[in-house]
Parts: structure tokens; C-alpha cells; sequence
């Protein structure tokens, strides 16, 4: 029993915050209050100054402006601008009034600053437990010193996240948030709310799943298309790149080395480059067309309708998008092929496999199986490729006039028409979000599901 309860004792005590309300002294209860008075009481008076000086900033903060700014975020403002008659200087002056914009993205910053302060809070309540736990129990406390020192070993994982943290919660998180809660606000060009917007809540959802409104249906309709895009966009260009990797690592291939040049020379040219170049030639009068007029093979008063058709203008862009893309899968798939053991296809040789059984039994099972991360990101990526649209199509051509967005127009171009052309910018974070949530549900359940998740030793 004896050596139980030795083993026992040695488990180190939960510093948590239900631990120090439950066994705290009246300091480190009081630390809940006066923020490192607990540290300040047993020999780490630096530390639990900068506790006290963290909880005595937030104060002032919160009186001088985040209270404020969190008083008026359930609003969004309410006082108008306007416009008053000055009679000694016999002009009209605008007066200034709220700004429903800076409202929202100050109020959710105050949130924001709140949040890392109930963080602050539970450290300090936690370090103000341990000191109390460490003197009771006659352990060194460390000092202010100490604890820095620690920074740079034991605790150096602290020093190295928290400013890459601070970065992510300000161009990150914060962003992100005013985006999602700008989708729940009727902030648009629609009755001039521009300045001075307010909460609609689900409206804008219900507005864009509404399939007998012009909007909803331009919402499922780009949705299909976009759907259909990045499937070809990432499959095609998987496929002719598996067919130029295998055929160039063929040991029968001579210089394998200029094939590879040949192909992946287009990867020095900026693809932007490429697409406003391919984008002027196949214009009605541009290079392709003049030189098929020429050689005889259409009509002298007519020219292929590459952008000016619309299903002429979606095979157009899978099939420039396959240019552009297979060197890099190419590229990719090369050095899949190269890992491949020799031995596997010599054994297989050897029981009578042929080509094609060797292709489907080893190669491919092991290429899907390797680049299955890769192919769910290529196809993310082609959900969101915004440069391949806008600059070959721009979303053209338009056949609805009454819609906002192109035949060829991805969820990716019409977000950016929404919000710098129409400036509706409710609903250009609603398909924001909307786009989010179905990349990131495709994404983890295809991964999950795949043998490279389920089955890491299978090669």
C-alpha cells in the first residue's frame, strides 16, 4: 500500500482553472479579480506585473472604445448623414453619421481582444495556482528571469507560435470573421446600403438557394459549372500527363532529358502570360481564325466562336487549361514513376503480366495512391482558379443579361463581379462561405475515404 501511494503522489498535479477554484488559496482566488496578485504573493512579482498590466490595458481599452464598439455592433449604427444648410457660409454640409462598415469589423475586433484576454485570464489563474502549489510543496519558484530563460528551451515552442499567432488572428481570422458575419448583413449597392447597413440574418441564404429567382438560378447554374470545371480541369490534365510521364520514362524513349525540356519549358513562362496570349489569337479576328480563313477551311465572313459561344467557350478553357497544367503533372508524376521498385514489374514479367495488367495492377494503383493528396488539392484548386477564367473568358459570354454572371463564370469570378462590380457584397460572402464549407467537406471526406488515409503501409 505504502508503494501505491508513493506512485500515486508522483502523477504531477492539473494546474487548471477548476483545480485552483476548488484548491486555491484566497490569492490565486483573488487572481480571478486582480489578475497575477496570486504570482505577486509568492515570490514572482515581475510576472504577475505583466499580468496586471495586461488586465489593466484591457480596462482601459474597453472604456476608452471596446465598450462602445461592442455596444454598437447589435445595431450597426442607426444615425444617418445629413446634409444641413450652412446660412453664413451659404453652402450645404453634411454631417457625419455612423458607419455601419467600421462598426462591424471594430466590434469584431473587440471580441477578438476579448477572446485572447480570457486566454490571458486562465494563464494567469493557472500560474498564479502553480506558484501557490510550488510553495506550499517547498519547489523553487522560478523568477522573472527564469521564466525567460525557459523560452528558449523547454518552452521555446511558446516563443516561436505566439507572433505567428498574433499574424494569423490579425490578417487571418479577423478577415475571416468580418467576412462571415458581412453575410448575415444586407451590406450592398441594393437601397444604398453602403454606409449604413443592418442584421437580415438567413436572408441572403434563402435569397441565393431560391431557384425561382434570378439570383438562385444563377447561383446553381455557376455552381454546376464550376462542379464540372474542376472536374475536367483536374482529371484531364492528370491523364495526359500520366500518358507523357510514362511514355518519356519508357526505357525505350530516347533523350528522355530534351522530351522532359521540351514540355516543362512552358513553366518559365508566367502563365498569365500564356492565357492573354492565347486569349488575343483565338479573339473573332484574331490569329486562329485569320489563318483558318486563309488556308480556306471556314468561310471569309466568319470565324469560330471560341468566346462567343458558350459551350464553345467551357471546352475552350479545359482544353488551354490542359496545356497550361500538364507540365507540372508531368512533373509531378515523373518522380511517382521513378520510385516505383523495378523489381514489382520484373516479377511481374516473370508471371506472365502483360502491358496493360502491369499498367493497372502496379502503376496506376500506385500513382492514385501517392498523389491521391494531391489530386483532391489540384481539384480545390481549380474550384477557386480564378487567373484561367478571368483572364481567357472574363466569365463570357453572357447569354441572361438579367444575371450577373457568365456561361463560363466559376463561383470564384462571379464572387469577384458580385463584389467589385455590383458591389453586393452580402452575397459575394455568403458564396464565399458557401464555397468554403463545400471545398472543405469534399476535401476531408475524399481524403478520409481514401486508401492513402485508410492504408499508409499498403506500399
Amino acid at each position: 500500500m505504502g508503494f501505491l501511494s508513493k506512485k500515486v503522489n508522483e502523477f504531477p498535479t492539473p494546474y487548471t482553472v477548476k483545480a485552483a477554484v476548488t484548491n486555491g488559496g484566497y490569492e490565486t482566488k483573488l487572481s480571478m479579480l486582480i489578475m497575477g496578485f496570486g504570482n505577486m504573493m509568492h515570490k514572482q512579482a515581475a510576472k504577475g506585473l505583466v499580468f496586471l498590466a495586461v488586465e489593466v490595458a484591457y480596462i482601459i481599452f474597453m472604456i476608452a472604445s471596446g465598450g462602445h464598439c461592442l455596444a454598437m455592433l447589435p445595431s450597426l449604427g442607426t444615425k444617418e448623414q445629413e446634409e444641413v444648410w450652412n446660412e453664413t457660409l451659404q453652402i450645404y454640409e453634411y454631417t457625419q453619421g455612423d458607419n455601419s462598415v467600421l462598426i462591424l469589423l471594430y466590434g469584431v475586433a473587440t471580441v477578438m481582444v476579448t477572446i485572447l484576454m480570457v486566454l490571458s485570464w486562465v494563464c494567469a489563474v493557472k500560474s498564479a495556482y502553480k506558484a501557490e502549489c510550488f510553495d506550499k510543496e517547498g519547489k523553487h519558484i522560478l523568477t522573472f528571469k527564469e521564466d525567460l530563460k525557459t523560452l528558449l528551451h523547454e518552452n521555446i515552442q511558446k516563443l516561436l507560435m505566439t507572433p505567428s499567432l498574433i499574424f494569423i488572428f490579425g490578417l487571418t481570422v479577423l478577415p475571416l470573421i468580418f467576412m462571415i458575419c458581412m453575410a448575415f448583413t444586407n451590406y450592398s449597392k441594393i437601397d444604398n446600403h453602403l454606409v449604413l447597413f443592418d442584421w437580415v440574418g438567413l436572408d441572403n441564404f434563402t435569397a441565393l438557394f431560391d431557384s425561382n429567382s434570378i439570383l438562385g438560378s444563377t447561383f446553381w447554374s455557376v455552381l454546376l459549372w464550376t462542379l464540372i470545371w474542376a472536374f475536367f480541369a483536374t482529371f484531364s490534365n492528370y491523364i495526359f500527363g500520366m500518358i507523357l510521364a510514362i511514355v518519356i520514362n519508357r526505357k525505350e524513349t530516347k533523350g528522355k532529358s530534351f522530351w522532359r525540356f521540351c514540355f516543362v519549358l512552358s513553366c518559365a513562362v508566367p502563365s498569365f502570360v500564356s492565357l492573354l496570349i492565347m486569349r488575343t489569337m483565338l479573339q473573332p479576328d484574331g490569329a486562329v481564325n485569320v489563318l483558318l480563313r486563309q488556308l480556306g477551311w471556314i468561310a471569309a465572313d466568319s470565324s469560330l466562336p471560341f468566346f462567343t459561344d458558350s459551350l464553345w467557350a467551357k471546352v475552350t478553357v479545359i482544353v488551354i487549361n490542359i496545356w497550361v497544367g500538364v507540365p507540372y503533372t508531368l512533373l509531378q508524376l515523373t518522380g511517382v514513376l521513378q520510385n516505383i521498385p523495378a523489381d514489382i514489374y520484373e516479377a511481374a514479367k516473370i508471371d506472365g503480366a502483360n502491358s496493360v495488367q502491369i499498367f493497372f495492377k502496379i502503376t496506376l494503383p500506385y500513382m492514385l495512391f501517392v498523389t491521391t493528396p494531391y489530386l483532391i488539392a489540384t481539384f480545390t484548386g481549380n474550384v477557386n482558379n480564378f487567373n484561367i477564367i478571368y483572364l481567357l473568358s472574363g466569365g463570357d459570354p453572357v447569354i441572361d443579361l438579367s444575371s450577373t454572371a457568365g456561361s463560363t463564370d466559376l463561383l470564384v469570378t462571379w464572387l469577384y463581379k458580385l463584389t467589385i462590380d455590383k458591389q453586393y457584397y452580402n452575397i459575394g460572402a455568403v458564396i464565399g462561405i458557401l464555397t468554403f464549407i463545400i471545398l472543405a467537406i469534399g476535401a476531408l471526406v475524399t481524403y478520409r475515404n481514401s486508401k492513402s488515409y485508410k492504408d499508409e503501409e499498403a506500399f
